[in-house]
């Protein structure tokens, strides 16, 4: 049993280093927005499990092991040998930028069907999780919403991060419609102050959350960086402002925010709908501390910090 089951892509990062030298190297790292929310929560002592594709290759097999060291049920992972495991690389551009190169000709994550997906994980989940990325492209896209429609008729609470990237998707027209027809199964929704904009199609912050709140969605999660997240519901909208930190790497922080905060929707003793606005606050400061201690070290699953550390730090800022 999972309480967060999570459908997405999962591939492996080439993170590139460049040596005083100027030798470069690339460290491999498991990623993947889906794949890195599973694995904090998991981290954080939430039963969780992964719903996906990788190739059956060398990487593929890394990416299975690294889900079941940190105690990700991966019997809804598939190794497939028709196809091979995406991979990125990542590097940073002279305004200190990530920039990425994805290869993914012929990759098995877009190729997942309704049939291959183990529903007895989404059976016995509390909250289902999905990304973007297998909405870019059919069969996966047919796959992942009628996984989300079939989760939201048993009564689990619906997660999205459209987490929009633009070369991922044949238009910008497609990815606002595919994503828009999502909305109707969401519960609760991860987005920056720019997919708030692009998936609500209004040009304010307040009318969007109001438009979106209105299609059924309940919590709404606004990342802002090292400022903090916006937290809004039908009963208001409240900044949460975010934790001072020494900035080494932002990749995967917004993950690890997302894993903590759906770890204590999942341990909470109350249905979302009776969470109050005390209750997301506290839960969105416990997030903002684990994406904060994420960003102090390099990698995304490497970085992910322990529920301690988090509590530490939150227990730190308290005393200043």
């Amino acid at each position: 049993m999972a309480d967060i089951v999570a459908v997405g892509e999962m591939l492996v990062d080439f993170t590139q280093k460049v040596s005083e030298t100027g030798e470069i190297t690339y460290t491999q790292n498991a990623g993947g927005s889906s794949a890195n929310v599973a694995v904090m929560a998991a981290k954080l002592g939430v039963h969780t499990g992964f719903i996906g594709k990788v190739g059956k290759d060398m990487f593929g097999r890394y990416l299975k092991n690294v889900l079941d060291e940190n105690n990700v049920n991966t019997k809804g992972l598939i190794l497939d040998d028709k196809y091979s495991t995406p991979l990125a690389f990542v590097s940073r551009n002279e305004n200190g930028e990530r920039e990425y190169y994805f290869v993914r000709n012929e990759s098995e994550d877009a190729s997942l069907t309704y049939g291959e997906v183990n529903k007895k994980l989404i059976d016995n989940c509390k909250i289902f999780h999905f990304g973007s990325r297998l909405l870019t492209s059919e069969p996966s896209r047919s796959a992942v919403m009628l996984c989300a429609e079939y989760a939201k008729n048993q009564g689990k609470i619906i997660s999205f991060d459209p987490k929009f990237r633009r070369s991922q998707w044949a238009s910008q027209d497609e990815a606002v419609r595919t994503i828009q027809n999502v909305m109707k199964c969401v519960d609760i929704l991860k987005v920056s102050e720019d997919e708030l904009l692009l998936v609500s199609g209004f040009g304010n912050m307040a009318t969007a959350i109001a438009k979106l709140i209105g299609l059924g969605v309940k919590v709404i999660c606004i990342t802002q960086g090292a400022k903090g997240c916006i937290v809004a519901t039908k009963t208001g909208i409240n900044n949460v402002p975010s934790f001072k930190t020494e900035l080494v790497d932002t990749m995967g922080a917004g993950d690890s925010f997302f894993g903590a905060f759906l770890s204590r929707i999942a341990k909470s003793a109350k249905p979302l709908s009776a969470l109050e606005t005390e209750d997301l606050i506290g839960i969105s400061v416990y997030a903002n501390a684990c994406g904060a201690l994420s960003a102090r070290k390099l990698g995304a699953i490497a970085a992910m910090p322990t529920d301690e550390e988090i509590r530490a730090l939150i227990e730190q800022n308290k005393k200043q």
